[in-house]
């Protein structure tokens, strides 16, 4: 519990990193006219001012509260571990698969990231369809899963590592689901020909970073079970 409780730790530390990163080297192009005003040192010189828009401390703020979250579901596991009905669950090799397809979506998203900063239109296409795909058969995998596992006798009641492993599960895969609700928003934003540069590259950014977090919170969920 020690080590996941660390990584968790380090996990809330990098978007506490992320979310000062912005105020200090952000560009005023990538924010609107709605969003808070903050000190930097950065292109316009030694006092100045640039915006931070509301929505990326928003989500920094949603991701430290998702990242506690997930740190009281670590907690409780590995107490709950320490009584005698306790069985581990013989994870599915198909989690491996997922994790695979989920590592992948990151990349994808990485690069359309990456082409929204060189304002490449059709390579950001090409990348967040890609991460979407990804996405939608990283959830279609966790459903076969659980499929597999209740076909085999494993139900939520049958024993308290198996209804830990659907809550933790079922948790991530929510966040996920969330998490394509923006990106359809980017995706529709992007065949918009009078969307302009900046707020795709705002919206392209958040949804990478979103899914960089949920693909670390996964890992470490992983880990964890297959470890237990």
């Amino acid at each position: 519990m020690t080590y996941t409780l660390i990584f968790l730790a380090i996990l809330m530390a990098a978007v506490v990193w992320w979310l000062v990163k912005q105020s200090i080297n952000v560009k005023p192009w990538v924010a609107d006219s709605a969003a808070d005003a903050v000190r930097t040192d950065g292109v316009h010189g030694l006092g100045s001012y640039v915006p931070l828009p509301n929505i990326k401390l928003g989500l920094g703020v949603f991701l430290a509260v998702v990242t506690s979250l997930f740190a009281l579901f670590v907690s409780a596991y590995t107490i709950r571990m320490e009584y005698a009905d306790w069985r581990p669950l013989l994870e599915p090799n198909l989690l491996w698969v997922n994790t695979g397809i989920l590592v992948l979506g990151s990349v994808f998203l990485q690069w359309a990231w990456n082409a929204a900063k060189r304002q490449d239109r059709a390579a950001i296409k090409r990348g967040i369809i890609g991460g979407g795909i990804c996405t939608v058969a990283f959830i279609i995998g966790q459903l076969a899963a659980w499929n597999q596992l209740s076909a085999a006798g494993h139900f939520i009641q049958s024993n308290p590592a198996n209804g830990f492993f659907y809550l933790i599960t079922a948790t991530h895969a929510l966040h996920i689901l969330g998490g394509l609700f923006a990106l359809g928003k980017t995706i529709s934003r992007l065949w918009q020909p009078s969307s302009e540069s900046p707020e795709i590259l705002l919206g392209v950014e958040l949804c990478a970073v979103y899914w960089h977090y949920l693909l670390a919170i996964w890992l470490i969920l992983f880990a964890l079970m297959l470890n237990t």
